[in-house]
């Protein structure tokens, strides 16, 4: 049972440009059977987590294609403002420190991991917690230049695992804790 972040990045470290698009990932070639794949992951999953410009967008986009809401698993959207729910989907909305929806989400869990998804502030703050275990990101061969940044933390993360998916170099790491660094040398 961890708690992991899940998700793709650009060689610089941007999880979106600065207008918030994602079109750079979206181009991207990918096999879905591959290494570190999506379906395989979820499977893995027993509640998610996001915050609300990635709610959001999960919205519009499903606004836009037509699609019903993605996950069965109970999801947590950390927001202070009034957001509406897709019809049947088990959307509950928090506010305040992620420490304060800690339990409610690896009660919901069960067996299974806990998924921070989209945004590396929300990540971050798993992290500063003490709360996040295992990122696992796929890079893709574009540089933005600005964006969303992946991860505004220093943090030391031990790599456990590396592949090629398609067009992406994917790799899952453990989260060791704060950076630490030895200034006398």
């Amino acid at each position: 049972m961890s708690t992991v972040y899940y998700t793709a990045t650009t060689l610089d470290g941007f999880l979106a440009d600065p207008d918030d698009s994602l079109a750079w990932l979206l181009r991207q070639d990918l096999d879905e059977a591959g290494p570190q794949n999506y379906g395989a992951f979820i499977e893995s999953i027993g509640a998610l987590v996001m915050g609300s410009t990635t709610y959001e967008w999960v919205l519009a986009h499903l606004a836009e294609t037509g699609e019903a809401w993605y996950y069965a698993q109970p999801t947590w959207v950390m927001t202070s403002r009034e957001l509406p729910a897709p019809d049947g989907a088990d959307v509950r909305f928090a506010k305040g420190a992620v420490t304060g929806v800690y339990d409610d989400l690896r009660a919901a869990a069960g067996e299974r991991d806990v998924w921070v998804v989209g945004g590396g502030d929300l990540a971050g703050q798993f992290a500063d917690a003490g709360l996040l275990d295992d990122v696992i990101v796929s890079i893709a061969p574009v540089v933005l230049g600005a964006g969303r940044p992946l991860l505004p933390r220093r943090l030391d993360l031990r790599l456990e695992e590396t592949a090629r998916n398609g067009a992406f170099v994917t790799a899952r790491y453990r989260v060791d804790g704060p950076l630490t660094e030895d200034r006398t040398g």
